[in-house]
């Protein structure tokens, strides 16, 4: 059974809310699930899993949060090649352009990701949710 840590930060709870249906398909799945705010994990947590989902919304101008989420990452970013790796977050204006940035940052560390990022408009829909379920399936396998 793999072990699968889902990992997000969320000022609204709308990324909390894709946090569970990650969650939810992952399960579903057969995996074991650990679903965390970023203020509960370090990088020295890598090593206890197989696959991760990160979820963090876009902030500023389409960024990730900097003062917890991004420097979390980052320091698990060198211990993460070699695992499955999904992004998902959720965004309130602009198109999406965060989540293009963090994915060519995990391909200029050499992270090749397990399933397509997630991202929605507010709060995540049926449709969305739908999608995150998959995404936590296919880290489950």
């Amino acid at each position: 059974m793999k072990k699968v840590a889902v990992v997000y930060w969320s000022g609204t709870g709308n990324t909390a809310d894709m946090a569970n249906a990650v969650e939810a398909g992952a399960q579903a799945a057969g995996a074991e699930v650990s679903n965390m705010m970023v203020s509960e994990f370090s990088e020295d947590m890598v090593a206890q899993y197989d696959a991760f989902a990160f979820g963090c919304p876009a902030m500023g101008a389409e960024e990730l949060e900097e003062d917890e989420f991004k420097p979390v990452f980052e320091a698990c970013m060198p211990k993460l090649k070699g695992k499955a790796v999904a992004l998902f977050g959720s965004y309130g204006w602009g198109g999406g352009e965060w989540m293009k940035v963090w994915e060519q940052m995990c391909a200029g560390k050499g992270l090749a990701l397990a399933a397509e990022s997630v991202i929605c408009e507010g709060a995540p829909d049926d449709a969305a949710k739908d999608k995150l379920s998959a995404l936590g399936a296919a880290l489950a396998k």
